[in-house]
């Protein structure tokens, strides 16, 4: 069927044609409509009903037993928790028991140590005191034997000096005469 054609306000002239003919839009034909109407009011139900009866039950039990399986662990981790807590408590309060305890131990122990350490200096002070003791008691026997000798040690050396300084050598009784006057 060939289109009409119309002329326009600066003279023109075109062609007009339907839109079934030229291959346009199914949907807007209107002698098409009940047809898709139809189509859509099945498709619709169709989908309704597998939504309703299939899919819907199948994702609502998966998400209550993943809300089941999720409400389950975390009581289950509460219930870890508070026993973690418990036991924590109990660790800790062990632990402080241990160290009141070794601290206890060490101040006996370094109590007990200071007392053994202080008899010992002292039976080691009392022995070195008795060792001077003899030590003082034989310097003064060494000395006193000393001084006895002292002058006559004094005059031979009196005598060595002399002879030496002088080349002549000088009578006993000189030295030990030089030696009481200057004692």
């Amino acid at each position: 069927m060939a289109a009409p054609e119309k002329s326009d306000a600066t003279g023109g002239t075109y062609a007009t044609t339907t839109e079934a003919e030229s291959g346009g839009l199914p949907q807007f034909d209107t002698s098409v409509w009940a047809g898709q109407i139809v189509y859509l009011l099945f498709l619709f139900f169709v989908l309704y009903l597998l939504i309703a009866k299939v899919f819907a039950p199948r994702l609502r039990r998966v998400m209550d037993e993943r809300a089941t399986t999720i409400s389950t662990a975390v009581a289950t981790a509460r219930s870890v928790q508070a026993e973690a807590a418990t036991q924590a408590a109990a660790a800790k309060a062990e632990v402080e028991q241990a160290r009141a305890d070794s601290r206890r131990m060490a101040a006996e122990a370094k109590a007990r140590v200071a007392a053994e350490a202080e008899a010992r200096r002292q039976a080691e002070e009392a022995e070195v005191n008795a060792r001077i003791e003899a030590a003082e008691a034989q310097i003064a026997v060494t000395r006193d034997a000393a001084m006895t000798n002292v002058s006559t040690i004094a005059a031979d050396t009196a005598q060595a000096i002399v002879q030496r300084l002088t080349g002549k050598p000088a009578t006993a009784a000189e030295a030990a005469a030089a030696v009481k006057g200057a004692v």
